[in-house]
């Protein structure tokens, strides 16, 4: 109940403030300052909206080629399956990528006979 008032007093301090102010800017502020106030709060709504509108355009666009390019396969489930398959290696002692990659290949040319006569063996 405590946290109802303070809410309530809160958003009663709120408006007073605003009315407040708003009436200091028509006492103290000359028209221009006020156009000038009202023309950057309509630009900054106006970029604002752009904003959304290009944010919910992308978000629609990534919906489409993400569609595109895995079908109607839930994401979420393959992410959760993928960290539930990393944690069960981890758990075993194994780690996610066995190996070393290009080191675990043999370092000497199988084919390489040695006797082409050039320097280097990589002309």
């Amino acid at each position: 109940m405590k946290r109802l008032v303070w809410i309530a007093i809160g958003a009663a301090v709120t408006v007073v403030v605003i009315r407040k102010g708003a009436e200091l800017n028509e006492r103290y502020l000359p028209a221009g300052a006020r156009d000038a106030v009202g023309t950057l709060g309509r630009v900054t709504s106006a970029a604002r909206t752009a904003k959304t509108e290009f944010l919910a355009g992308l978000a629609e666009r990534e919906a489409e080629l993400r569609h595109d390019l895995i079908g109607d396969v839930d994401v979420e489930a393959l992410r959760s399956e993928r960290a539930r398959d990393r944690a069960d290696r981890a758990h075993d002692g194994r780690t996610a990528r066995t190996g070393r990659g290009w080191a675990d290949g043999p370092t000497e040319d199988p084919e390489d006979d040695g006797d082409d006569g050039l320097p280097y063996s990589f002309f």
